[in-house]
């Protein structure tokens, strides 16, 4: 008896545990977040990504990497979002992540016919003329990521997506696990960077 009281107990206190962080996150992206990622995680300008719907490790990851450590510069610099999350606690970041991620994605859409059509072609085979590999197996077929591992990038800017993709490819950015997606971007032509923004912008 004394044992499932004490297991109701705990069970209750980490319902209150949980209440405080969703209610801490919720203050935190209202007044800090909601100006470049709206008040839900849907950005209205392409510049600021799209975060709703987003895989919570990735979007932990993300913040914390942004975060300077140890004397050392940010694995993500970002003049804009260092110190935004500068004073934010380890709970509130994977709380943060833990809102954004249950929020529902509206998705972008993709524009460019043609460049879609390329962008299909590169995102399901890759170009084994350069090496570049196809995008649906990190990403999945429909974009949505392998959880924990790879971020969803469906329906995302696809000015956002090629900016980073850029940003990989001239080593601008560097907190890709194991020089992956430098790997990949380097061998990109421009015009393949902006089909496969363009196509996983209307992937769903």
């Amino acid at each position: 008896m004394l044992r499932v009281f004490a297991f109701g107990a705990l069970a209750m206190m980490l319902g209150v545990v949980q209440a405080q962080d969703a209610k801490r996150a919720q203050q935190i992206a209202d007044q800090v977040c909601a100006a470049c990622h709206g008040k839900d995680g849907n950005s209205p300008a392409p510049a600021n990504p799209k975060i709703a719907g987003q895989v919570p490790e990735y979007l932990a990851k993300q913040l914390l990497d942004f975060m300077p450590r140890a004397g050392k510069k940010p694995a993500r610099e970002s003049a804009i979002m260092t110190p935004m999350v500068a004073n934010l606690t380890e709970a509130e970041v994977k709380g943060l992540a833990a809102f954004y991620a249950g929020q529902k994605l509206q998705p972008s859409v993709a524009t460019d016919k043609d460049l879609a059509a390329l962008g299909q072609k590169i995102w399901r085979g890759g170009n084994p003329a350069t090496g570049v590999p196809a995008c649906a197996g990190c990403h999945g077929p429909d974009g949505a990521g392998i959880p924990a591992q790879y971020p969803r990038v469906a329906g995302q800017f696809a000015d956002y997506t090629a900016g980073q993709l850029r940003l990989f490819r001239d080593a601008a950015r560097a907190n890709d696990q194991n020089g992956m997606m430098r790997g990949v971007a380097a061998r990109m032509s421009e015009r393949e960077i902006r089909a496969v923004a363009e196509y996983a912008a209307g992937l769903r």
